[in-house]
């Protein structure tokens, strides 16, 4: 781990045992947006009322139908690229349901129970090229180095997971950074915080410290940072596209939200 970066993680956990306020990027000023205010609480949630997510509407269904691929992946494999992406964080925090809120399933739980690893694989195509996603899901109860290890190596991105409406699990997001780095010193780091549709509904001015606060992590960790919903499919895709159009160079745009009360992306 680079100087630097240890400097800045050792003064975020200082300041966070000394009762030290977290460095503010934006001014307060007491509002905020209530668009994602108005989310629907029930299982049955119609699109055209909703906010629109990753390009479409919020319907739960789309947590468990994504579009399939139109590409015959069994007629050629010479173009199948094969890559590894590594889920930390702790238990209780949704990591499984995102895992399956993109890849459209979910496997291997029992094994994951036993193993503390989960592993799911998502084949997109792009430009007429295969890639295929191994995603290594870490269990946050049974995580032992071994387990850490195996997920970490040969990983190209690492997506730290906290959940918003817990403090403690984004304050564990920096011990397992430290954790992963050990094993893995080129990944695309992107933190993410989940259950977005409960953070919204807390009181604004701890909206605005949780996400000061994750704010300052992915800025010294030098990673991107997404909130995000699984229930509503916010940010989920989004978040695989950024990591796609950054390990291949592709043009896509990724617009920067800060606005307290609205999915955060900064980078």
């Amino acid at each position: 781990m680079r100087p630097k970066i240890r400097k800045k993680i050792r003064d975020i956990i200082r300041g966070t045992r000394e009762g030290k306020a977290i460095p503010l990027f934006w001014p307060y000023k007491g509002k905020s947006s209530v668009r994602y205010r108005q989310l629907p609480t029930t299982a049955t949630i119609s699109s055209s009322s909703s906010p629109q997510a990753d390009g479409a509407g919020l319907s739960t269904t789309n947590m468990v139908s994504p579009p399939r691929c139109c590409c015959n992946h069994n007629k050629d494999s010479s173009d199948l690229v094969s890559l590894k992406i590594s889920l930390l964080g702790d238990c209780q925090i949704g990591k499984t349901t995102f895992l399956t809120a993109y890849a459209g399933r979910e496997k291997g739980l029992e094994e994951f129970a036993t193993t503390g690893i989960n592993q799911v694989d998502k084949t997109l195509c792009v430009k007429g090229a295969h890639i295929s996603y191994s995603i290594w899901e870490v269990g946050g109860n049974v995580s032992t180095v071994d387990n850490i290890s195996a997920a970490c190596k040969d990983s190209v991105a690492l997506l730290f997971m906290f959940d918003l409406t817990s403090r403690c699990t984004l304050n564990n997001v920096i011990p397992w950074f430290q954790q992963a780095r050990k094993w893995n010193q080129t990944a695309i780091p992107v933190i993410i915080g989940t259950k977005f549709d409960d953070f919204v509904q807390l009181p604004i001015d701890l909206q605005w410290t949780i996400a000061s606060q994750a704010r300052s992590y992915a800025k010294a960790l030098n990673a991107t940072l997404f909130f995000s919903s699984a229930t509503y499919n916010i940010n989920v895709n989004k978040i695989f596209k950024f990591i796609t159009a950054k390990l291949f160079n592709l043009p896509w745009n990724l617009e920067r939200n800060l606005t307290v009360g609205e999915p955060t992306i900064d980078f």
